[in-house]
């Protein structure tokens, strides 16, 4: 997939960052697609064909939804990223979801990223990166990853990647989104 998410833990919020080109083959359909969905107090970032990743993400909103009602209780990020696991492991058998998906969320014991791919891997992290963004972006994070970021730090950190990719990748991936939740919920940051 010719597509870029990107992921970063901070001291007290997670900010998460994704292209906003669908396409199809070789073709750009839209430039302003939102690849990172509000569920609840979560964010949830996907990359893949376009149907997969509404199709499923918007099935995993509307049952994190459902839970809360009937229990409710809000969902931890732990917790609902190990049900968007399982739920992408048993889809594996049936008809599976070709979605990657970084999962950020705010709970009590501070903030939390999640890794997973569409093969239902789960991994919980401090920066992570899907699609070819991966390629490029990874030793980036690596160089200047700190646990204690600050968000003005984080921003600098994804800037940096975006750049790389404009540099280095064969394609132009146009404008990207970023989101960031913290202790004060969800909401859309300006990268520039």
């Amino acid at each position: 997939m010719t597509e870029a998410l990107f992921g970063l833990r901070g001291k007290d919020f997670v900010i998460l960052a994704a292209d906003m080109q669908a396409a199809h083959s070789i073709i750009r359909v839209k430039s302003d697609t939102d690849k990172i969905w509000q569920v609840e107090n979560m964010l949830f970032a996907a990359s893949g064909p376009n149907s997969d990743t509404v199709n499923f993400v918007e099935f995993i909103q509307k049952n994190i939804t459902l839970h809360a009602m009937r229990t409710g209780l809000p969902m931890s990020t732990k917790a609902a990223a190990n049900f968007t696991r399982n739920e992408l492991a048993a889809a594996l058998r049936k008809g599976p979801y070709q979605a990657d998906l970084l999962i950020a969320g705010m709970d009590d014991d501070g903030p939390s990223l999640y890794f997973m791919d569409y093969l239902s891997a789960m991994e919980k992290v401090n920066k992570a990166a899907q699609g070819y963004g991966a390629f490029f972006t990874l030793g980036l994070m690596d160089r200047y990853y700190k646990p204690d970021l600050s968000l003005e730090e984080a921003k600098e950190i994804i800037r940096k990647c975006i750049k790389e990719m404009e540099t280095r990748f064969i394609i132009n991936l146009g404008n990207f989104k970023c989101k960031v939740v913290d202790a004060n919920g969800c909401r859309e940051e300006a990268l520039f």
